[in-house]
């Protein structure tokens, strides 16, 4: 690794299909926002070739963040594939956005690749963030290799970055994280920063030179060879520590030197089976240069060291009716098994999906067999369809070169899709079959919209539709209580993309509106009302009198009706008549325009006449004798409350408690967790936790996260319940 490379490899750069899954690599790029992994995908293709100068496509546009949002915006908000060729080998590069509120194409970009490359600024260190994502990749086994960023950065230092990632990355084996490479410095510039020229192979000991916009490698001087030996050292122990030969450790320590080839294999194969995470650095090209600095040897590290499909298991399979199917790993010729990892819209060609193959063979104008299943809770309805997929193509910025198939292991744009959404499984027709879905984390900060115009709400419906079949972390809501149209989003960043997707991919323009809360009313004591409805307008009149008792029943009781007339004061036929008015005023409420609940309505006595009363009238006097019982009483508004249970880290325990209960939150009890995270549990009401999602990951710098769910109505405190029924006042 290091020294394989001799020839730029030109015009071979350019994506292909690839003919065997062994000649592909899937490598996703994880890192925070402004880490440079953008910019590094565009190093990269330039290096490879696929590209005539830094990040710039034969039209002209970029390989990633081509997308007019990400322009308008300046950041990458979307999951994009940039394929390159490199000696043979298709590098399917995925790059994800760094914002967390994004992280639903952070987790699309996990599920498609089999390898991750972790970058870190050497100017911002590690965040929290990025932490997490490398302990959900421990956890599953990906294997890991992490490049440095922004080394021209003032005070930029590659040693000290590395002890931060093996601090950060390597707290169960810190000799399992160390550099391949040791840049090389330059002349001091006036500022006293020395910018970074080349780097020297601690294996190969051998020096590459970047000064002059291209790769040159020569020999080091024995001066030189000093500065590198406790580092080559510790590599050598390390990749020696993860072989799968137990004699090496002694020959090594018994003075013996250990062929290179020895190493360059060992290390490849504890790269691939995620056991060590080498460091590297890597610059973009400068203007007028053919390789960024560092891109030539990351590029071998992905095609020497990072596993093919064939090491990566395919996740759970199952036929539709959910009986266990055992697939083979990227197995061409086996039953193809696809998956949607996301899903876009072109103003062109309609539905673009972008697909992960791992077993048999996709192949144009086949129909294949269309299951989504499991996302019934974001507004993503359950379907079995049959569909004809359009053209295959590998995307390249905002082009689509077609391809004639997409084997197990590949990746590739499928087009005219109409019913599949991201996530949905691609079968055989006549072989259906799911995979399991990947985990999404939940949409928890409420968006209420409304259509700006009548032109807009007959959009409205279908652009949402839309939206949501293209993004599962975003879950649509029509709250029957509120009578809002809500989207629940990741962040305020995820719902201004929303907005803005609405407004220029789907034509749709909509205003945000403060978000409702399901309140309640109920009754707080005993209350009698008398609904007297006499109505005299010529011909049949309208007669119906009834009395009635109200009282509080314990939270989750709903409405109970009790019939207690005697001497049938009110006729038996109207009996549900007047239960009926009754439940149709407690859904309309009787204080503040909330749904009445948890009371016993008693109806005591009545009167009727035998040619004027009614259904309708009794119906209205029910009504009536509610809501005079309810001016006589005393009304308590119920709020929502909701557990909430939130994993943050030890730092922050103090700050987090402190904030809910600040919220009126009431909590529970804490349990510490791994990873020195503690898990806080406590009840909040919703009032209070709108904005949550937001104010949560500014209280902990992106490093907490939390769950919510209903736990029961409660009555307000009275001076929030007073200021509540006069906003009703002045609305009516």
């Amino acid at each position: 690794m290091g020294d394989k490379v001799k020839e730029h490899p030109g015009a071979a750069g350019r994506a292909r299909a690839a003919d065997h899954p062994a000649s592909v690599r899937n490598v996703v790029l994880v890192g925070h926002s402004g880490s440079g992994k953008t910019t590094l995908v565009e190093a990269l293709a330039l290096t490879a070739g696929a590209v005539n100068r830094a990040g710039r496509v034969e039209d002209g546009g970029t390989v990633s963040d081509y997308d007019d949002i990400e322009h308008r915006q300046q950041r990458s908000v979307q999951l994009s594939l940039v394929p390159v060729d490199w000696n043979g080998i298709k590098i399917n590069i995925l790059d994800t956005p760094g914002y967390a509120d994004f992280v639903g194409e952070l987790r699309a970009g996990l599920r498609a690749a089999d390898a991750a490359l972790f970058v870190v600024s050497a100017s911002d260190g590690v965040d929290g963030s990025t932490r997490m994502v490398w302990e959900e990749c421990a956890a599953v086994g990906m294997p890991r290799a992490i490049v440095v960023t922004h080394l021209e950065a003032a005070r930029a230092d590659f040693q000290e970055m590395t002890r931060v990632c093996a601090e950060a990355f390597g707290a169960d084996d810190p000799d399992a994280v160390l550099p391949l490479y040791l840049p090389l410095y330059g002349p001091q510039g006036p500022d006293g920063h020395a910018p970074v020229t080349g780097l020297v192979g601690l294996l190969t000991q051998k020096l590459f030179d970047y000064s002059t916009g291209e790769r040159k490698e020569s020999e080091p001087g024995p001066d030189q060879l000093p500065d590198i030996e406790d580092a080559r050292n510790r590599l050598i122990e390390g990749i020696i520590s993860e072989s799968e030969d137990e004699t090496l450790m002694d020959r090594y320590l018994g003075g013996e030197q250990i062929d290179l080839k020895t190493l360059i294999e060992d290390l490849e194969r504890a790269v691939a089976r995620g056991a060590f995470f080498p460091v590297l650095a890597a610059a973009p090209a400068a203007d007028g240069a053919r390789q960024g600095l560092g891109t030539v040897e990351l590029l071998e590290l992905v095609t020497g060291g990072f596993p093919t499909p064939f090491e990566h298991p395919t996740p759970g399979v199952t036929t539709i009716d959910g009986t266990p199917r055992e697939i083979k790993p990227c197995d061409t010729g086996g039953p193809l098994v696809a998956e949607v990892v996301k899903t876009a819209s072109d103003p062109y060609v309609g539905r673009v999906s972008l697909v992960r193959v791992f077993s048999g063979t996709l192949r144009p104008d086949e129909t294949v067999h269309v299951s989504g299943h499991g996302l019934a809770d974001r507004g993503h309805e359950d379907h079995d369809v049959d569909e004809k997929i359009g053209a295959l193509s590998t995307p390249f910025g905002k082009q689509q070169r077609p391809v004639t198939h997409v084997i197990a292991g590949d990746l590739a744009c499928v087009a005219k899709l109409g019913r599949a959404e991201t996530g949905d499984t691609l079968s055989g027709k006549d072989d259906p079959l799911l995979m399991e879905p990947w985990e999404m984390p939940d949409p928890l900060l409420p968006l209420a919209i409304q259509a700006h115009s009548k032109a807009d709400e007959d959009k409205l419906s279908q652009g949402l539709a839309r939206l949501v079949a293209e993004d599962p972390t975003m879950r649509l809501e029509q709250n029957q209580d509120t009578h809002q149209v809500v989207l629940w989003c990741l962040g305020e960043a995820h719902a201004d993309v929303a907005l803005e997707r609405l407004r220029s991919r789907y034509g749709v323009q909509v205003d945000v509106v403060p978000h409702k809360v399901s309140l309640r009313e109920t009754f707080a004591g005993k209350s009698a009302g008398r609904g007297r409805h006499v109505k005299q307008s010529g011909g049949h009149g309208q007669f119906a009198i009834c009395e009635i008792e109200v009282e509080p029943l314990p939270g989750g009781s709903g409405i109970e009706f009790v019939d207690k007339v005697v001497g049938g004061a009110v006729p038996r036929q109207f009996i549900p008549s007047v239960e009926k008015g009754i439940r149709a005023q407690a859904f309309k409420g009787v204080a503040a325009g909330y749904e009445l609940v948890d009371v016993r309505v008693t109806l005591l006595d009545g009167k009727a006449h035998s040619v004027d009363s009614s259904d309708a009238a009794f119906q209205t006097a029910g009504a009536l004798a509610l809501r005079e019982a309810a001016a006589d009483a005393r009304i308590h508004l119920l709020e929502p409350v909701a557990e909430v249970s939130v994993l943050v880290g030890d730092d922050y325990v103090g700050a987090v408690m402190s904030d809910l209960s600040g919220r009126r939150g009431r909590v529970l009890g804490t349990e510490q967790t791994s990873g020195g995270r503690t898990l806080i549990k406590a009840e909040v009401p919703e009032f209070e936790i709108g904005r949550y999602a937001v104010d949560l990951r500014s209280l902990s710098h992106g490093t907490a996260r939390f769950s919510r769910s209903y736990a029961r109505h409660e009555p307000m405190p009275p001076q929030i319940a007073e200021k509540i029924r006069e906003q009703a006042k002045e609305a009516s």
